[in-house]
């Protein structure tokens, strides 16, 4: 029964992905953006645990969960609140945790969801249906007396496989979530585990935001779940996770060059933040300024007024609210 490999198979998608990633990672790391800047580790960090906690119908906005961190009193459901604290205290333990123990996968779970759920730190005790945002059953998770040898079982198969990292992760991932072994927080644990054991491989996933793609991206994440339950192997959702992967990458890259480009003058590269900002949303708002410039409410009114006067934003009103569009 031990290290029973999990069905998927290799196909030659999931190997091209593999060899663009190492590239990407080499190219990444190379430069050494990332580990030399704190400011850049800590908004990824922020990204992160909001795209993680969004997927969960966290209501905090990316500007809330930056106020929460630096200690601001935040007019939110307590429950949210603590579902941040929580989240950045795990994360910012990762380097502490072993990503092949079970023990650290409770310990995980118990900080993630502390003062959240009954059974915190501990494999659920009761049978569980996993459903979709619309309430449909998408599956039964394991039945509860069979969940710890299960987990065991995988990450025994995680540490032990020869298969590539990128695609162990992403099978445990999967995995992860068809046991659903807690009974609140799998998608939680789950993603923060695949970071784990993506940065065990290389450090410059401990600052990937791959929580922030999938929140882009999670009609997808969905469906490739979906579609991977119902042909009964995760090949399907490896895939889509190696391409959010591959996503996330080019992203840091993008912005690591912009960042290392002495010749990319202050105004550029914000205009290059709100025009990828504006890439994913209908508007922009003095407070995602704020966030995305890491600057002051003053300062940020300065760059949007700056920008309309050259006319490449228009400001309109929406909700109450100043707006500004392209």
């Amino acid at each position: 029964m031990r290290n029973k490999k999990p069905p998927f198979e290799i196909t030659n998608a999931m190997i091209d992905h593999v060899a663009e990633i190492a590239e990407l990672v080499g190219r990444l790391t190379s430069t050494n953006q990332l580990s030399a800047n704190p400011t850049l580790r800590r908004t990824n960090r922020i990204r992160t645990i909001h795209g993680s906690l969004a997927i969960e119908q966290n209501t905090l906005t990316l500007e809330q969960v930056t106020a929460v961190l630096n200690g601001k009193q935040v007019l939110a459901p307590p429950k949210d609140i603590a579902e941040v604290k929580n989240a950045y205290e795990i994360y910012e333990r990762l380097d502490e945790l072993d990503p092949f123990s079970v023990d650290d996968l409770l310990t995980a779970h118990g900080i993630m969801t502390r003062g959240l759920v009954d059974e915190s730190g501990v494999f659920r005790s009761k049978p569980v249906g996993v459903v979709d945002q619309e309430g449909n059953v998408l599956h039964f998770g394991t039945l509860p007396q069979y969940v710890p040898d299960l987990v065991m079982e995988l990450l025994d198969w995680v540490k032990n496989s020869d298969v590539h990292m990128l695609i162990r992760s992403c099978v445990f991932h999967y995995e992860l979530e068809l046991i659903h072994p807690f009974a609140d927080g799998n998608g939680r644990v789950g993603r923060l585990w695949h970071t784990l054991l993506l940065s065990n491989w290389n450090l410059a996933f401990a600052w990937l935001p791959v929580e922030s793609i999938i929140h882009d991206r999670q009609e997808e994440y969905y469906a490739a779940i979906n579609a991977s339950n119902d042909a009964g192997e995760s090949t399907v959702f490896i895939e889509f996770m190696l391409s959010a992967i591959k996503a996330s990458l080019i992203d840091a890259i993008r912005m690591s060059d912009e960042m290392s480009d002495g010749a990319m003058d202050k105004a550029t590269m914000r205009w290059k933040q709100i025009e990828k900002f504006l890439e994913t949303h209908e508007f922009i708002m003095n407070a995602d300024v704020r966030n995305l410039c890491n600057v002051s409410a003053a300062t940020a009114n300065r760059i949007l007024a700056g920008f309309t006067t050259e006319g490449k934003l228009v400001k309109c009103r929406e909700g109450g609210h100043w707006v500004y569009k392209l």
